[in-house]
């Protein structure tokens, strides 16, 4: 998914609109993005690292997410080869901290 520049729209799954917040709602709702965005949040991880994080997902989704992740603008590849949040990444997992607080208070 390329990163969105003026008014122009994409196509998006479930969207004939491609809103901003519908082609972020798709990219998000597939399988292991937050899950990459999440294992991201502390620290870069290599491509085995982050495949260990994330309870051995397949290494094509996973290259396959971090590729749309990265041409979304919210991951990068690091000098020393490690995947890390860009500055829009961490601010994407910080919109979903008080989610996360919630969900904790929740589940107990």
């Amino acid at each position: 998914m390329a990163k969105q520049t003026g008014s122009s729209t994409r196509s998006v799954r479930g969207s004939r609109t491609g809103r901003p917040i519908m082609a972020l709602l798709d990219l998000l709702g597939r399988r292991w993005s937050l899950r990459i965005l999440w294992e991201l949040r502390d620290a870069a991880l290599t491509s085995r690292g982050l495949r260990t994080a994330c309870d051995e997902a397949s290494p094509t989704v996973l290259q396959t997410r971090l590729t749309e992740l990265r041409e979304a603008g919210f991951v990068e590849l690091g000098d020393g080869g490690g995947y890390g949040l860009t500055p829009l990444g961490r601010e994407l997992c910080e919109t979903f901290m008080p989610l996360h607080r919630f969900a904790e208070r929740w589940r107990n």
